[in-house]
């Protein structure tokens, strides 16, 4: 058993004297004590339950609020006992077994909980102390993508694309501030009235930005976005509606065929999901560059090199940005570059880089359709090279570019691809698109695709993959899928 943190052992329970039976003083009758362990769980489970068993198990039954509110009472008396130097650098496990011993001892204020009970306040003080308190069973939920906090009493959850409010609570501000300030610490970050935003990616690869007082009005506030452990494969995508099969089969074709793509779709669109999968399709026997904000992509190839942003110190000083990790990113002889996301001036890096020896490049960008999204381009270009004519910016741009994949939210909370649009050329100063497959208005996922042969069949041919895309180009022009679930 670990060393005890409360710097005692539990008292052991005083044995009473048996009282001397004389007539006038009989014997008292046995008490209703279960005989075995297995008859104790029995009555402990029929309480929890709400069963009518003759015990004071059943008057001691407590729900999840008077649990919570135990927890809030111990709270203070744990932390004022606790070692915290030891509590460090023990694991949940064993913090675990000597809160046990703790709320089992006589003089603990948790004496008149059940036993079940106090394994449940245990583990809220587990989280408190070295998770994230009462957001610690919002992380276990697989379900849960987002996990947003809005103060002190407001908590949102987003569950297969819906937003919902989940009954979590905090003790009090301090408390709230506490898990924010612990989050921070986690990634070498701090957080207070001199720096009041954090954004910063946890160590299980989740996302999170935190802002507190003065700048959130309503108390500190977390905007959590879940990591997915498991990679998805564009044919696990097709499966869930996200597009149809030969969708996924032209998607694997233009991975393969090394064509520069740009992912493009609003917030929660999942775009870095469609990018995890879209990369799973290249070849183990290239070198990848990933260059991120917060590290998300999940690449499968052997030879990956990850790079990631840091931002100001304190002092202001040591910012990298992702322009400067690009720059870095040309000389380390990569086959392909991966940017999670494209939203300044390494747009002009990106479109270089695409256009000089590194053809399959992927990027995401933030916009609400393929021709926006070029237009966005454009504009980030603008920032880096004024003096550039805007002729010389757009002939950049479809040089570079070789399809636009656009992604959307549905307002049922479904995600999949909306439009796969080839980038043509230029017809005077205009850039000229074509869109190859598009998903009809409508609650139906229906798709539709021209049959047309894109401008990039020459990267095809290289590839060998000729017979293939114009077999999937002719598999009809209407193609439905089932609703998702």
């Amino acid at each position: 058993m670990p060393r005890n943190l409360f710097g005692r052992r539990p008292k052991p329970t005083a044995q009473k004297p048996a009282p001397v039976q004389t007539p006038n003083n009989p014997p008292a009758p046995a008490p209703a004590v279960p005989q075995t362990k297995a008859h104790q769980e029995q009555l402990i489970a029929a309480a929890v339950a709400g069963a009518s068993e003759p015990t004071t198990l059943t008057r001691r039954q407590t729900s999840d609020g008077l649990v919570a509110e135990m927890a809030v009472k111990i709270h203070p008396v744990v932390v004022q006992s606790l070692d915290m130097s030891k509590a460090a650098d023990l694991s949940r496990d064993e913090l675990a077994v000597q809160l046990q011993s703790f709320l089992d001892s006589e003089d603990s204020i948790a004496s008149d909980l059940t036993p079940l009970d106090r394994r449940r306040v245990v583990q809220r003080l587990v989280d408190d102390i070295k998770g994230l308190g009462p957001l610690e069973p919002l992380f276990n939920d697989p379900q849960i993508s987002d996990i947003l906090v809005n103060g002190l009493k407001s908590v949102y959850v987003e569950r297969r694309g819906r937003l919902e409010q989940v009954d979590v609570r905090f003790r009090d501000e301090q408390h709230l501030l506490n898990i924010a300030q612990r989050i921070a610490g986690w990634v070498g970050r701090r957080i207070d009235e001199a720096s009041p935003m954090v954004d910063a990616r946890l160590p299980d690869g989740s996302r999170v930005n935190i802002i507190i007082p003065p700048l959130a009005i309503d108390g500190a506030t977390f905007s959590i976005r879940r990591f997915v452990a498991r990679g998805i494969s564009l044919t696990e995508l097709a499966e869930r509606n996200a597009f149809t099969p030969a969708m996924s089969r032209l998607l694997q074709i233009c991975a393969k065929a090394r064509l520069n793509i740009l992912i493009s779709g609003g917030t929660g669109a999942g775009k870095t999901t469609f990018l995890n999968a879209l990369s799973r399709e290249i070849s183990n026997t290239e070198r990848l560059v990933t260059i991120e904000d917060s590290a998300e992509l999940q690449l499968q190839q052997p030879h990956v090199v990850r790079l990631e942003t840091r931002t100001k110190s304190v002092e202001g000083t040591g910012e990298v940005t992702i322009r400067d990790l690009l720059i870095n990113a040309l000389r380390m002889r990569p086959d392909r570059i991966i940017v999670g996301e494209v939203r300044g001036g390494e747009a002009n890096e990106m479109l270089q880089a695409m256009n000089t020896g590194h053809p399959g490049s992927m990027c995401t960008i933030h916009a609400n359709n393929p021709r926006d999204a070029l237009m966005r381009l454009e504009n980030m270009l603008m920032l880096t090279s004024g003096d550039l004519p805007l002729s010389a910016m757009r002939r950049q741009i479809v040089s570079a570019v070789d399809l636009v994949v656009q992604l959307a939210r549905l307002r049922s909370g479904h995600r999949c691809v909306t439009s796969i649009t080839d980038v043509v050329g230029m017809e005077g100063d205009v850039v000229t698109t074509e869109e190859m497959w598009r998903r009809l208005p409508g609650e139906e996922h229906t798709f539709e695709n021209t049959g047309r042969q894109p401008s990039w069949m020459a990267s095809v041919d290289a590839a060998g993959l000729r017979a293939e895309l114009l077999e999937v180009l002719q598999m009809g022009n209407a193609r439905n899928v089932e609703a998702a679930a």
